[in-house]
């Protein structure tokens, strides 16, 4: 983990980065392996010509990936967008890719997203996700105990976004 700011270049995702995905998700050490599965059945679907439910997005420091983010329209709503996934290399967390991310994500969708939500564990290996998120104006909306597991709350988080 580092503190010191790095300048990534962002650039969309393709099949051949699948494997760089992987470690990536996996290095972080807080996703089982089930959900590293789902993240990757996300990821596929995201690069499939033609697809518009999920959208993609890469974080490269010095020529190699170090994270990637995954968002999409929720289904049936009017303008809420959910941050489905994303995931920084815990060699590089601190320097300002996971932020960059997130600053290019919701740009991305300003002209659509009236909100932005996140799903996150309540697990302590997340407190540092969840301080991120609400460092970057992301605020609790809701709580549900013990979602994902005995003692495994969700926490929601929800942002609206300014026209």
């Amino acid at each position: 983990m580092t503190n010191v700011a790095l300048q990534p270049i962002l650039r969309g995702l393709n099949p051949g980065d699948r494997g760089r995905i992987e470690a990536i998700t996996r290095a972080t050490g807080v996703f089982r392996d089930d959900e590293v599965q789902v993240a990757l059945e996300v990821f596929d679907a995201s690069v499939h010509p033609g697809q518009s439910d999920y959208f993609t997005l890469g974080a490269e420091v010095s020529g190699r990936l170090a994270g990637w983010i995954c968002w999409g329209q929720t289904p049936c709503t009017e303008g809420t967008w959910d941050l489905y996934w994303m995931a920084v290399d815990p060699t590089v967390q601190g320097s300002g890719i996971g932020s960059a991310l997130v600053s290019a994500m919701e740009q991305r969708v300003a002209s659509a997203a009236r909100l932005i939500m996140i799903d996150t564990s309540g697990r302590g290996d997340y407190a540092a996700t969840r301080a991120f998120y609400q460092s970057r104006g992301y605020s609790i909306a809701a709580v549900i105990p013990d979602f994902y597991a005995p003692g495994d709350d969700q926490v929601i988080f929800a942002k609206p976004l300014v026209a």
